[in-house]
């Protein structure tokens, strides 16, 4: 029932597209829509992000209002559904996007973001006259750079109508799960789901070897190659190995996205065990003071362990 990307149809003109949030994904969907011919209007909370982008093409805006006007689509990449608000209702000291987008505009939500509340966003921009893309994002910061992650979308075949190739412009796959939101977002939680556990296994598993005095990059060559790998075990082992927890995807992002899950889940009675041991160890970590580094930090909660030294430093 649900299949890839069919291909978009193309308007005789091409729309003005606006994004919102600069972050390790929306400045890489920036980068893709500005080499795909889309000149962006961009905006950020922080002001030198913009107009860094800006300075190699497109439109830095300072307000949120001015991008709304401005732009037939706006596609909104920011942590949450509580900054999702912000940027299409204001903060109450600033106005969002909404109240300036021209009816008939298309909003684009790339947030992870329980699925309830997607839905109901749907309903309150029909009632503006706005159209709504149910849209998370997945693949991190170098996929959306190359225009090669993954949307999982959802929403009317006029909200689709509208977005043309621009979804294609930023995703290699683009996934259309439903007419209406709420899909685009329940398989993102499931995505998460995945993601959370295969990280915390992960560092469960680099963390025993460690303890028992494997040397970790023989465990790292190993396992890459053997059965017991993971996208994510290659991948984020491989920050633990250089003892580099710069944050492409913090702590505190799992203890958000596990924490959906897990709502979601509770809302059925449906038990998740595996999800809510994998949620208590980024909760950990997060408290432990990690909160803001890279999600591979959940291996620092074991004891009687020592992670590798960051590379060139000699301690």
């Amino acid at each position: 029932m649900n299949q890839e990307k069919t291909p978009a149809t193309t308007s005789a003109a091409t729309p003005v597209v606006g994004l919102v949030g600069l972050g390790a994904m929306g400045a890489g969907m920036a980068q893709s829509l500005r080499r795909a011919g889309h000149a962006p209007h961009v905006f950020d909370v922080r002001r030198e992000a913009a107009e860094a982008f800006a300075r190699d093409g497109g439109t830095a805006c300072a307000t949120l209002a001015e991008l709304g006007a401005q732009c037939d689509i706006v596609v909104s990449v920011v942590v949450n559904a509580a900054q999702t608000e912000s940027v299409l209702f204001g903060d109450g000291t600033s106005p969002g996007c909404a109240a300036s987008m021209k009816p008939g505009s298309l909003f684009v939500m790339c947030s992870t973001v329980d699925p309830n509340w997607s839905v109901a966003l749907e309903a309150r921009l029909e009632k503006l006259g706005i159209l709504y893309l149910d849209a998370p994002i997945s693949g991190g910061a170098a996929k959306a750079a190359s225009g090669q992650m993954t949307m999982m979308t959802a929403g009317t075949p006029a909200a689709y109508e509208r977005a043309g190739a621009v979804l294609d412009a930023m995703a290699a796959k683009v996934y259309r799960l439903g007419d209406k939101a709420g899909a685009g977002s329940k398989v993102k939680i499931i995505n998460q789901l995945l993601a959370g556990v295969h990280i915390a296994v992960a560092a469960e598993a680099m963390a025993l070897g460690l303890r028992e005095g494997v040397d970790p990059a023989a465990l790292y060559e190993v396992i890459t190659h053997s059965a017991g790998n993971s996208w994510m075990f290659e991948n984020r082992m491989a920050h633990v190995l250089a003892g580099d927890y710069t944050p492409l995807s913090a702590v505190d992002i799992f203890v958000k996205d596990l924490g959906l899950v897990l709502d979601v889940a509770r809302a059925s009675k449906f038990p998740l065990p595996l999800s809510s041991t994998a949620h208590q160890m980024f909760m950990q970590a997060s408290t432990a003071g990690y909160a803001r580094e890279d999600d591979s930090a959940v291996i620092k909660i074991f004891p009687g362990i020592e992670v590798p030294a960051p590379k060139g430093n000699a301690s």
